[in-house]
């Protein structure tokens, strides 16, 4: 069941979604976030430049999981609960399901506090690859982006997402 909460326009608006507490993250913080664990999940150079070396400054696999899974609760309902919102059509939201649905299998069958080297091992991760891969392009794209620009830094989406 929906609250409601008086928004600072005087107007009320629902304190949740479906029963997930809404926050203060604006609709494109969370695209942002979205937007960087599938950047991260989806390049293989990345992961093993920064996953595996160890490089400090990008988190690790379970760092992209909780962004693109747990922060929006994708693994208990579709993306197209988002579209218009942090999503922009169906399409996109088709692509993001299908990378969470990947990104999900592999999660459970390894466990979330893998080492990279085993997610990366795994028989399922070309489609988590392929998956995040296609989904990153999508949204990269949509927003005018390079999807073949490198992945940020935490500090640096933390400072994006800061910003407005």
């Amino acid at each position: 069941m929906s609250g409601s909460v008086k928004s600072s326009r005087g107007r009320h608006r629902s304190s949740t979604m479906g029963g997930m507490p809404l926050s203060d993250v604006s609709w494109w913080r969370w695209r942002a976030r979205v937007r960087s664990a599938l950047h991260m999940l989806g390049d293989p150079a990345f992961q093993q430049n920064c996953w595996v070396a160890r490089q400090e400054g990008y988190g690790d696999v379970t760092d992209a999981v909780y962004r693109l899974v747990e922060d929006t609760w994708l693994d208990r309902w579709s993306a197209e609960k988002y579209v218009g919102t942090i999503l922009r059509d169906q399409a996109e939201a088709a692509a993001v399901d299908a990378a969470v649905l990947a990104v999900l299998q592999v999660l459970h069958a390894v466990g979330a506090d893998a080492p990279a080297d085993a997610y990366l091992a795994h028989e399922g991760w070309p489609e988590v690859l392929r998956s995040c891969r296609e989904a990153h392009i999508r949204l990269a794209v949509d927003d005018g982006d390079d999807p073949d620009a490198p992945p940020r830094s935490l500090e640096s989406l933390a400072i994006l997402t800061r910003i407005g």
